[in-house]
């Protein structure tokens, strides 16, 4: 006997209706007995729109290293760039571990093999290897604007990496900032005369020390911080007009609220004047000459709703037609904007005039659905909200879509701690789901390097940046990983990785169906508990039937009078006729199938 939900009569006559349509939709069956090879499916890279792809976001220190020689970054007698000296040490997660582009160039074939077609880096410019007591591994403390930090390498050796990855037809992402360089502006009434006290002083000490933020009816009242650049760091910046502190806001410490959201250093790091139409211009020259001389395939966009809306809409339009002058017709641009409201996010796509943002509502229905059981109504209710994307250049097919990230840390992370006390079996499982759900909803899903080796960490930021070659680290080499016998001491490019396996069929899936990449998403049933989420995905040449069960049970879905056949391509469900042509699908624990309409 079945055990499960049954589902109503109501539903069952509105799902017959939506899952009926013409027979121009119809496809190839034959299309659906076989997966192959990502090159037989995808256009040429150039070619491609952002919704065929798959991306792998990586942080190029903790990948591999391909060339010792540039593990203390700048050389000793460079002293142009003695600010991008030192900061390695493999057994510290605050410093640099060596990892570089000619570490990415030597593992493309393991990111090809698993279906890969674009990958995004953290950034790359060059940082102020030290400050506060942690290294700018991560890429976000940029001095120089025009060069590769030679941590990773050197400018042609990005060149090199760019050019054998799209010989592989995968495209490169560079992860940008324009709201900060940097920590070189001081503050006289925080760090004294000379602008050091907060360099010399403890790590408690430079909290208590830290620098309140001054509102803006502050400063028409006459309060402002004296702004300060220690001896021998005037000229660290480049472009030169970055050195000088006019166009800077010199608030103090962001609260993150409020104005100093926008205003206020973060984290000390230096905030620039958006708003000023300087800076404006000065970061669509930066910007548009990194697209001439690397010719990427598009900009994620770091800390977007710390800068004022009105900078991204004369930016981001202006660096896209920029790339197409380039003849880089299908450049690409996504933000991060940390908050998990459609309505909220919508309006950088809108108003901002961005063409798509990081969706952060997708990955807290995901942390909803799958972590915590809640029902997967919450699905249903994000992708309710989709329409406030819509507009002339932009749409919610075009999100960008992740279950994991070196900031909020990993989603394996947040099963091992939820109250549930999931087994490990359970935890695979799960991640496995919200990664199909990641890959098969709307949206380009992006793959967190690390999760493809079961990757876990103890939280977010350093805690969840493991390296993939061997690692020295203790606190990562205490960790289980899941789905895995190894440790992340040990290298982990192993192709044989039973997610690597399973990322890679999802993979091979989303480039094989163009409905899953670009078809039209509609939600038949949701439930306001653990269970079934169905929809279907529709473009011109084929229709397919999604089943996901989010529940540790059985769940069962009826659909009446279907006098179309459908066919699974994957899952492991029943899919049942009777004579009445009414269909019974039956869709076991945290799993899903599709099928298409033949």
């Amino acid at each position: 006997m079945i055990k499960g939900l049954k589902v109503s009569t109501l539903f069952l006559t509105i799902a017959s209706a939506l899952l009926t349509f013409s027979t121009s939709a119809k496809t190839n069956p034959t299309a659906t007995t076989s997966i192959v090879a990502k090159a037989a499916q995808l256009a040429p890279y150039a070619k491609r729109s952002i919704t065929d792809e798959v991306f792998y976001f990586v942080l190029p220190d903790r990948f591999y290293n391909g060339d010792s020689s540039n593990d203390l970054g700048a050389k000793l007698n460079d002293k142009k760039r003695a600010e991008s000296r030192g900061g390695f040490d493999k057994s510290n997660k605050g410093m640099y571990h060596g990892g570089d582009l000619k570490g990415l160039t030597a593992k493309l074939p393991y990111l090809d093999n698993m279906g890969i077609t674009a990958i995004w880096l953290t950034p790359i410019l060059r940082n102020r290897a030290v400050q506060a007591g942690s290294a700018g591994y991560h890429g976000y403390w940029i001095l120089d604007f025009t060069e590769i930090d030679p941590h990773f390498g050197t400018n042609a050796d990005l060149q090199n990496f760019i050019k054998a990855a799209h010989q592989r037809n995968i495209k490169v992402f560079f992860d940008i900032i324009t709201n900060h360089t940097a920590d070189v502006i001081k503050y006289k009434e925080c760090h004294g005369d000379d602008g050091l006290g907060w360099l010399i002083s403890t790590q408690e000490k430079n909290k208590a020390m830290g620098c309140p933020y001054i509102s803006t009816a502050e400063l028409a009242q006459g309060k402002h911080y004296t702004p300060i650049i220690p001896k021998g760091d005037e000229k660290l910046k480049f472009p030169t007009w970055l050195n000088d502190p006019k166009y800077y806001h010199n608030q103090g410490d962001s609260t993150w609220q409020g104005e100093s959201s926008q205003n206020g250093d973060f984290s000390g790091l230096d905030d620039l004047k958006t708003e000023d139409q300087f800076v404006v211009n000065g970061f669509i020259d930066i910007y548009e000459h990194i697209i001439d001389k690397f010719k990427p395939d598009g900009f994620r966009i770091d800390t977007v709703k710390h800068v004022n809306i009105e900078f991204w809409s004369q930016f981001a339009p202006a660096l896209v037609n920029h790339a197409k002058n380039q003849g880089i017709d299908n450049f690409f641009m996504f933000g991060e904007v940390y908050s998990a409201e459609p309505k909220y996010l919508s309006r950088f796509t809108t108003q901002g005039k961005m063409q798509s943002v990081l969706d952060f509502g997708f990955q807290q229905a995901i942390v909803d659905t799958l972590i915590k059981q809640q029902g997967t109504n919450k699905l249903a209710q994000l992708f309710a909200q989709d329409h406030y994307y819509n507009d002339k250049d932009s749409n919610a097919s075009e999100l960008i879509n992740f279950i994991s990230n070196h900031d909020m840390g990993r989603f394996a992370y947040r099963l091992k701690q939820e109250k549930h006390n999931y087994n490990e079996e359970e935890k695979i499982a799960r991640l496995k789901l919200a990664t199909a759900l990641m890959f098969f909803t709307r949206g380009v899903p992006v793959i967190y390097y690390g999760d493809e080796q079961g990757f876990v960490g103890d939280g977010g930021d350093q805690n969840a940046r493991q390296d993939m070659m061997p690692s020295l680290v203790n606190s990562y080499n205490n960790d289980n990983l899941l789905a895995n016998n190894k440790t992340t001491a040990d290298d982990n490019f192993d192709r044989n990785n039973p997610l690597y396996k399973t990322f890679s069929e999802y993979a091979k899936l989303y480039q094989q169906h163009s409905a899953l990449r670009n078809g039209q998403q509609i939600t038949l049933y949701s439930q306001a508990k653990t269970g079934l989420f169905v929809f279907t995905k529709t473009n011109q040449q084929e229709k397919l039937l999604i089943i996901v069960n989010t529940a540790k049970t059985e769940q069962q879905v009826s659909l009446r009078n279907q006098q179309n056949q459908y066919k699974k391509i994957t899952g492991t469900s029943d899919f049942v006729y009777d004579k009445a042509k009414n269909v019974t699908i039956t869709q076991p624990a945290l799993s899903f199938s599709i099928y298409i309409q033949l």
